[in-house]
């Protein structure tokens, strides 16, 4: 009598485990530490930061300035709001190259096998450029003050400057964000062009009435003269609501649309 052993149950191979992502806020911190860190080791952010700044800053009031306001001297309450957001997103346009570089570096290959939330490292960019920007503003008005600049700004119109500083940089960061997902390193070094020449179409240097007739619809219209008005307005103690609104409106739908196309951009080549 032959007897049949039953056959040996199967194996069941275990499920792979899923990885615990942490807090996104704690990775958020991180990533802004570690873009932080790596700034201050750039000689050429840090130049980018707050020397180029002070150099354009010299170059209107010293230089240009006697010219433009036929020596008054008037001209320097004038310009330090143009100059001021010129700056703020030609230092944003930085995170361009970043973004560029981390994508194209494997950086986030490797960030992508860690438990991390997902869009920290763009977000690391963004929060330190926002700090990044702020001290970078500071230099320039304490420069500003020392070429004789007065603003006539009360303490809430000085809070709101600050409110709208970081608006204004949150949203030409994520901007220069979206541009680095889908350029290389080399070409990302080109959207600073975007905040440098842009602001000059504007009333941010001259007033719109002295330039020539078919480019006066452009300056009014285009989202840089709101902006710059607004600065100008919330530094001098007179700020216009009208104004302020229509550029919060510009630079919200920029900012939404920029966060939601980097969103996107940004699991496209990850899921890669």
């Amino acid at each position: 009598m032959t007897t049949t052993l039953p056959a040996p149950a199967a194996r069941t191979a275990p499920a792979p485990s899923r990885p615990v992502h942490g807090a996104p806020l704690r990775d958020v911190v991180t990533m802004s530490r570690r873009e932080a860190r790596r700034s201050l080791r750039s000689i050429d952010g840090l130049i980018t930061a707050f020397a180029l700044p002070v150099l354009i800053m010299t170059v209107f009031v010293v230089i240009f300035g006697g010219a433009i306001s036929g020596g008054s001297g008037d001209y320097i309450d004038y310009v330090v709001p143009g100059v001021l957001i010129m700056c703020l997103g030609m230092n944003s346009a930085t995170a361009a190259v970043g973004v560029a570089q981390d994508m194209t570096t494997g950086t986030i290959d490797r960030f992508k096998t860690l438990p991390i939330f997902g869009p920290s490292a763009l977000w690391g960019h963004v929060i330190a450029s926002v700090v990044r920007n702020l001290a970078s503003a500071a230099v320039v008005l304490l420069v500003a003050l020392a070429y004789g600049f007065g603003p006539g700004a009360a303490l809430g119109d000085w809070l709101g400057f600050v409110a709208f500083a970081v608006l204004s940089v949150l949203t030409f960061t994520w901007i220069s964000v979206a541009f680095g997902l889908v350029l290389s390193v080399e070409a990302s070094m080109s959207v600073n062009m975007i905040f440098l020449f842009v602001p000059y179409l504007s009333s941010g240097f001259v007033q719109v009435e002295t330039m020539p007739d078919w480019l006066h619809g452009f300056a009014e219209n285009q989202p840089f003269t709101p902006i710059i008005e607004s600065v100008r307005g919330l530094l001098m103690g007179a700020p216009d609501a009208g104004t302020i609104v229509t550029a919060c409106i510009w630079l919200v739908g920029f900012l939404v649309a920029s966060i939601v196309v980097g969103g996107v951009l940004y699991r496209r080549r990850t899921a890669r």
